[in-house]
């Protein structure tokens, strides 16, 4: 899973009104002014109950949020874009992955697992980031040490002006670390010895899960080959690295991490739960898979209820969780979950389809719209791609009507179209004669027009 890196401040984050959290997700989604709305009063409500006398917080839940809509129209999106400006843990898990207790597969506790997992990681690579300095000044005297061995025998000292003997090793040392600050040792190789780990303890838990006792059993496996790890040959900048790494993994307190990491999520964490449509029982049928659906559904809901599973950082407590489900419902309904989960989601915005309009902003506005991407991949390779106004129109505009002839798959279906218009200035970009690349209406018709007006083959290309 991806880490999140903070963009703001904790004081920054906990200033901003719903209207500016609309305001930062506008920056990378188009429309979907409803679920914008939704996700910014959750976050601007978690951020009123830390104000909270401890008594009054414990009482406030959150107010967790079903988003209804198509694929591709922004569900993911916002819940991850959310996610980052909140600094929140945040995991994004498929409902039909779990499967019911009893059955071979994913139970759902491990959605909570994964997310103490990642959390575990923001909050040690933060606390890495606090020692790196003195992490860099440690592995730095290390490598100093392989590179400058102790010499034998007794060397004649040296004396400065007023007497005082000089180390000749002393001043070696300090010449040889001016010349790696300067990058001068870059080529030469040195010889480490990995740390040997210690040697790993396995416990097996009450109640713990078949899954977390394989995880717990690879990572004891894990840890006891990597003692046994032989010297390795490298050039000083990766020694430097390495060392630099174990470093920081002596100076961090990982019970510390833990603590701190369960506590992020059980205030601050975030699960979106995608795909929950289909674990719906169709027409309150209760034969066949339906029942496994039913039964994945009820295993959920004392997670999203509240309620305490454990890990192996701790047990961690799901009562403040964020949960934010979304399915595009095209053949089951919201009321064919069971009543109890429908219960739990008590915010429901339903997401508009895409138009060709949203393509047109969607293709230019957002941060890393898809625009801006290919014209900077493209200028890796010194080919300088401009996109006319019309140019944009048209492709919106394939989009379009490619999503209303075969399945609509929302905005991913303008990666598809981007990669087919600019698949030959793709290819020969290294080898252009001629860096200039102008896209217009004209080239944007020679290179889709036929295959849009083909159904058949818009359904294989596009």
């Amino acid at each position: 899973m991806p880490i999140f890196l903070p963009e703001r401040s904790a004081s920054a984050v906990g200033s901003l009104t719903p209207r500016q959290i609309v305001a930062e997700l506008d920056k990378f989604v188009i429309g979907q002014a409803k679920a914008k709305r939704a996700v910014a009063i959750a976050l601007r409500n978690r951020m009123r109950r830390q104000r909270l006398a401890p008594d009054m917080a414990e009482e406030v839940t959150p107010k967790n949020i079903l988003m209804i809509g198509p694929t591709g129209v922004g569900k993911t999106e916002i819940a991850r874009r959310l996610a980052r400006l909140a600094q929140s843990p945040f995991i994004k898990v498929e409902a039909s992955k779990f499967t019911e207790v009893g059955y071979v597969g994913r139970d759902v506790e491990s959605m909570v697992r994964d997310l103490v997992q990642l959390a575990v990681d923001m909050v040690r690579s933060e606390k890495a980031e606090e020692v790196k300095d003195k992490a860099r000044q440690a592995a730095e005297e290390r490598l100093l040490d392989l590179l400058l061995p102790p010499t034998r025998g007794v060397a004649a000292a040296a004396a400065d002006a007023a007497g005082t003997p000089i180390d000749p090793a002393s001043r070696s040392r300090e010449r040889l670390r001016e010349q790696l600050r300067d990058h001068r040792l870059d080529e030469r190789t040195v010889e480490i010895e990995p740390s040997q780990a210690p040697m790993p303890s396995f416990e097996v838990v009450a109640g713990a899960s078949m899954e977390e006792i394989g995880s717990n059993l690879k990572d004891m496996m894990g840890s006891l080959f990597q003692g046994r790890s032989r010297t390795r040959r490298m050039k000083v900048p990766d020694a430097l690295e390495y060392l630099m790494a174990e470093e920081q993994s002596k100076l961090v307190d990982m019970e510390s991490v833990s603590r701190l990491a369960v506590e992020r999520v059980e205030q601050n964490g975030i699960i979106f739960v995608d795909e929950i449509d289909k674990i719906a029982s169709r027409d309150g049928a209760a034969h066949g898979p339906d029942v496994s659906r039913e039964g994945v559904q009820r295993d959920i809901l004392p997670i999203v209820e509240g309620t305490t599973v454990n890990t192996k950082h701790g047990m961690v407590k799901t009562d403040h969780i964020l949960f934010i489900a979304a399915g595009a419902f095209h053949v089951s309904k919201p009321s064919d979950l069971i009543p109890e989960l429908q219960g739990r989601f008590p915010i429901r915005v339903e997401l508009e389809a895409l138009t060709r309009a949203d393509f047109v902003r969607i293709l230019t506005e957002p941060r890393g719209a898809l625009v801006t991407q290919y014209t900077a991949l493209l200028g890796a390779e010194d080919v300088t791609l401009t996109f006319t106004a019309g140019a944009v129109e048209r492709i919106a505009e394939f989009a379009a009507r490619v999503n209303e002839v075969t399945e609509n798959i929302g905005a991913r279906r303008l990666h598809t179209v981007m990669e087919r218009l600019l698949d030959d200035v793709s290819f020969e970009a290294p080898d252009l004669a001629d860096k200039t690349v102008a896209i217009d209406e004209a080239y944007v018709d020679r290179m889709l027009a036929g295959i849009v007006r083909n159904e058949d083959l818009s359904r294989y290309i596009l």
